[in-house]
């Protein structure tokens, strides 16, 4: 048979993340593998800023470009 859950919600203190004690002095050693997810994300996050550079690039050259004349009727 099921447990049935609370009715009233259960407080919660100390919601904030906990540190590891530390254990003295870490032995120095070859770095953290990068995980694939985060080269992921890295690069995600570079197209993404580039599409939005070139998209301010290609605003300002098409309004440079209606302001000299170029392209009036």
């Amino acid at each position: 048979m099921p447990r049935t859950l609370p009715a009233r919600r259960i407080p919660r203190h100390h919601l904030s993340v906990r540190r590891r004690p530390a254990r003295g002095r870490r032995v120095p050693g070859p770095p953290a593998p990068v995980r694939l997810s985060d080269l992921i994300l890295g690069l995600l996050g570079v197209t993404l800023l580039g599409g939005l550079a070139l998209m301010a690039s290609a605003a300002l050259i098409g309004r440079a470009l209606t302001l000299d004349g170029a392209l009036a009727p």
